[in-house]
């Protein structure tokens, strides 16, 4: 399988693009500086051109990941990665490869099957870890909740777009 750049990257804009609807003041803007315990002022400052540089940076890193939870297909390739003639062709071990691929390379391939994939992963990795967190700085359900349901958005769209078209 390869990994594919352009899909990544623009799976990787889906944050950004989420971020600017969800966090809207008409969205759940005022709910999270009011979980936040910002108020309009409090965001004025800060250098915005290096915090959506360094986002952006955080957002390809996380759709660089995204292929190996929403694609079931590299569950395949992980168990061989370390056969020598995998990638060479001719090769009893590069054959059976293209078989399997072309037998089940475009099983669940969907969008559909993406989204629920990154779905899982903003339920089962993001809630906790944000969950956690959240407990700790003394924070409420709703700065919980327009968090990891950001989160859980952006990875169902994003899985869907990575498992549609890589």
């Amino acid at each position: 399988m390869e990994f594919n750049l352009l899909i990544v990257a623009i799976a990787a804009l889906v944050p950004i693009v989420l971020g600017f609807i969800w966090y809207n003041p008409k969205v759940f803007g005022t709910a999270w500086m009011n979980a936040c315990g910002f108020t309009t002022e409090d965001l004025k400052g800060g250098n915005m051109a290096v915090i959506f540089i360094v986002s952006l940076i955080l957002s390809l890193m996380l759709a660089s990941s995204l292929p190996t939870m929403v694609i079931h297909q590299n569950g395949f390739f992980q168990s061989l990665m370390n056969e020598p003639d995998l990638t060479k062709e001719g090769t009893e071990i590069y054959q059976y490869t293209q078989d399997f691929m072309n037998k089940y390379g475009t099983n669940f391939r969907t969008f559909k099957h993406g989204a629920l994939h990154g779905a899982m992963v903003g339920i089962f990795l993001v809630l906790p870890v944000l969950g956690t967190n959240a407990l700790f700085e003394r924070k409420g359900v709703k700065y919980i909740l327009v968090n990891v349901g950001y989160w859980t958005v952006c990875l169902a769209l994003m899985g869907g777009i990575i498992c549609e078209f890589t």
